[in-house]
């Protein structure tokens, strides 16, 4: 238990995209510096942890994994509730995959907090020779919905540090400066052990 006071933030941010796009090994890669080169589908919501300083402030995040049931379009409201970052990920090899990025995004905003902050992931760079979808293009998609964007590569640790820690350091911000008062964001805000208790027992009623 005496870990109460380890942290000043719990923030809830989810990985979607298509199947097979990578997301379990970004997740590995920046939660344990581990990649599976035999990453199979995993089924049920998986979620890991780590906890990074942000500005003098400790941020505990909490990233979920949709552990293959986007395969079967079968990923529930519980899974985007209490989120406030999200990382949409697609494969720079597979343009299908890029296709189907604002049917996630359309998903994301009907169950996700208005406010989310998410984060355009072209990932599998180091499979460059193979790129089917362009740089510019996803990036011009990003600007113009309001995303943020960069391409990773969870092989090889490019840029995976950076797609996660903007969204921890922008969704701070807004809770910093206020912007978000109430609703479901308001809640990463955890400033006693009570209010703690109460987000670990919320997340865990949804898996």
């Amino acid at each position: 238990m005496g870990s109460d006071e380890a942290y000043n933030f719990v923030f809830k941010v989810v990985l979607i995209g298509e199947s097979g796009v990578g997301k379990s090994n970004l997740l590995s890669r920046f939660t344990k510096n581990e990649f599976n080169h035999d990453s199979r589908t995993t089924i049920g919501v998986e979620f890991s942890t780590r906890t990074v300083l942000l500005n003098n402030f400790t941020i505990k995040a909490q990233i979920w994994d949709t552990a293959g049931l986007e395969r079967y379009r079968a990923i529930t409201s519980a899974y985007y509730r209490g989120a406030v970052g999200a990382l949409l990920v697609y494969d720079i090899t597979k343009h299908l995959t890029y296709k189907s990025v604002e049917r996630w995004l359309k998903e994301l905003y009907e169950h996700a907090d208005p406010h989310i902050v998410v984060m355009l992931v072209g990932n599998k760079t180091d499979l460059e020779s193979e790129r089917s979808v362009p740089n510019e293009e996803a990036k011009d998609f990003a600007e113009k919905k309001g995303l943020f964007f960069l391409e990773t590569s969870a092989l090889d640790s490019t840029n995976v540090e950076a797609a996660f820690t903007t969204v921890l350091a922008e969704i701070h911000k807004k809770v910093s400066s206020k912007e978000v008062v109430r609703g479901p964001m308001s809640a990463v805000t955890l400033n006693s052990p009570k209010a703690e208790d109460t987000e670990k027992k919320s997340c865990c009623k949804n898996i």
